[in-house]
């Protein structure tokens, strides 16, 4: 059970960094509720099909997937770089679903690749993906409010900060996998 539970939270961590620098750019306060839903539904899902796809999809995921994050981490990050240099009202943050999608796509490709290794953890599979959404929510909620706080604190600049993360995060998955 703690080999599914540390999967879970390691899996989490992309996107916790990510809600927090969405806290950071001070987005709308529903974020809160929907970054969690998000981020934890899509780990949960592309864990559960990394599970279903098996040895077939295996390779396939493997090779694209640090490309895919990169690219979506890079653009979110370059975009809240940008709204950070300029400062100001952040009344244009851009919320609609396809940046929720691309979101949810760029911190759960991993967990489809994670999911090939269900079989391999002494625990029920839908215990596992459970427990990946599960925590991934929590922990994107606690981030979230951390960078909002932080964001308010220590003011909008601080965006920067939130874009270069998302940037190393990028980057971080594209020089491991390669």
């Amino acid at each position: 059970m703690w080999s599914a539970v540390a999967l879970a939270f390691g899996l989490a961590m992309d996107a916790t960094a990510v809600s927090a620098a969405r806290g950071l750019s001070r987005s709308r306060p529903s974020d809160v509720l929907v970054l969690p839903l998000v981020f934890g539904g899509f780990q949960a899902v592309m864990a559960a099909g990394g599970w279903l796809v098996g040895r077939w999809g295996g390779p396939y995921i493997v090779a694209w997937d640090h490309w895919i994050a990169f690219g979506l981490l890079v653009l979110i990050g370059g975009k809240m770089l940008v709204d950070g240099w300029r400062g100001g009202d952040r009344s244009n943050q851009r919320n609609g679903v396809l940046v929720y999608l691309a979101l949810g796509v760029a911190t759960s490709i991993d967990a489809a690749a994670a999911g090939l290794t269900l079989p391999l953890i002494p625990v029920a599979p839908w215990i596992t993906i459970t427990l990946i959404g599960g925590i991934t929510a929590g922990c994107s909620a606690v981030g979230y409010l951390l960078g909002r706080v932080a964001g308010e604190r220590f003011g909008p600049r601080l965006e920067l900060v939130g874009g270069l993360v998302l940037i190393a995060i990028g980057t971080r998955l594209l020089v491991e996998h390669l």
